[in-house]
């Protein structure tokens, strides 16, 4: 009986207890419909980017919370963002959603917005991505007309600039396009002409107006590099497996032929782009010169390469084979004893597979974060090399409708909705 009545005393105190744990969970909820609007905001603003796809659709109240200044300025104060990756496929078409790939959520994604000035078949243009800085892309259209359009691609709005003069592109050839944001303007950088006669031209968006044309002087030029290049303007040119610049319909994406890093370090600004013979060269934008950087291989080594920016730093990616087999390579250059060193390498059970493939490799570059992507007409395959761990992981394909869509390249943005053009 003492054992009945105990038990019914301990059941109704935990009965209590729950009620009164109950009772305290339901005074600290707080539904998001009783915050006011600045605070409602504040808390959005912290979401992560894919959030911004999702919280449209909730309701009309947080729908007008991604249109309102004040949210946006509440977005410009969150630090960072995690990278997305501007996927590219062979046709480089957006007319439908473009797809990216979400770094934070390591998932793949559809934007929702779509990219206006980038769908104008009616005006005889196409347009495909050829640089990326901050949260901007910048595409270039097919020629003759070869215009630029500077595009947020999280929430589709785009600017086309201010026409280059095209005497100016006829007369000399097109070597790298470049772009350096910040949060209040931007600048698009073009070097034109070959390595003995280098010039920049500059568009920037304070202004919105093309700079005058700057020439760059040659920095530590050796005999042998003071040797002019032959080359026609018309033909098209890759860079080979084995180094050499051949002509032929195997060419480079159109969005990797002009591709270049810009960085900043002790105050200079430099670009860094692929010459046709497949040297590193180095645009020194603040002192107006430039230089070629030492080759990494003898030329008749058989390789496919690509720069990136990771950090702030440089470096090169490099696939190679040797003996059979083949090996990607991560390089930097130690600027004290002039020489090159190895960063990370691919496991070799990872890049055997890729050996007498003909392989290219395009590499795009956020944080301490190399994404790589390997395309011939045999493989298609995509890895995020993380370098500080020398970690290599395979990333999953893309399905559509059950088939997996092949992507050549990608271009690197920080997603922000706040970020204007």
């Amino acid at each position: 009986m003492e054992a009945a009545v105990h038990y019914g005393v301990s059941e109704r105190n935990k009965k209590r207890k729950l009620a009164a744990d109950y009772q305290i969970n339901e005074s600290l909820r707080f539904p998001l419909d009783e915050l006011n609007q600045d605070v409602l905001e504040q808390v959005l603003s912290w979401l992560p980017a894919s959030n911004f796809f999702r919280y449209t659709s909730v309701c009309k109240r947080w729908k007008s919370v991604g249109n309102s200044a004040t949210f946006k300025l509440a977005c410009s104060q969150i630090p960072s963002r995690e990278p997305w990756y501007f996927m590219v496929d062979s046709q480089a078409q957006f007319k439908n959603q473009p797809i990216v790939f979400d770094t934070a959520e390591n998932n793949w994604k559809k934007l929702n917005f779509p990219l206006p000035l980038l769908q104008e078949e009616q005006r005889g243009r196409s347009f495909v991505p050829v640089a990326a800085s901050g949260s901007l892309l910048c595409f270039l259209s097919s020629p003759p007309a070869d215009e630029f359009i500077i595009c947020n691609p999280l929430t589709g709005a785009c600017k086309e600039i201010v026409s280059l003069n095209p005497e100016l592109k006829k007369s000399k050839i097109l070597r790298g396009i470049g772009m350096i944001s910040s949060p209040e303007s931007y600048s698009l950088v073009l070097v034109f002409g070959d390595l003995s006669e280098l010039s920049i031209r500059v568009y920037n968006s304070s202004i919105q107006q093309w700079e005058e044309e700057t020439m760059l002087k040659r920095k530590h030029a050796s005999p042998a590099d003071e040797t002019e290049e032959s080359e026609d303007d018309h033909a098209v040119y890759f860079l080979s497996k084995c180094g050499n610049v051949v002509s032929t319909n195997l060419q480079r994406s159109p969005c990797k032929q002009y591709s270049s890093v810009i960085t900043q370090k002790n105050g200079e600004k430099f670009m860094h782009f692929l010459s046709s013979s497949g040297t590193i060269v180095a645009c020194n934008l603040t002192n107006k010169c430039f230089f070629e950087y030492p080759r990494l291989l003898p030329v008749y080594h058989e390789y496919s390469i690509d720069l990136v920016e990771c950090g702030g730093d440089v470096y090169v990616v490099l696939l190679m084979e040797f003996l059979e087999s083949a090996s990607l390579r991560v390089w930097r250059f130690d600027e004290k004893d002039q020489s090159w060193h190895q960063i990370a390498a691919m496991p070799p059970a990872m890049s055997h597979g890729f050996y007498g493939k003909r392989v290219d490799i395009n590499c795009a570059g956020a944080g301490q974060q190399i994404l790589v992507c390997l395309n011939s007409a045999e493989v298609c395959s995509y890895f995020l090399c993380h370098l500080m761990v020398n970690e290599w992981i395979e990333v999953p394909k893309y399905h559509i409708n059950g088939d997996a869509k092949d992507f050549i390249c990608a271009f690197t943005f920080e997603p922000r909705i706040e970020a204007s053009v």
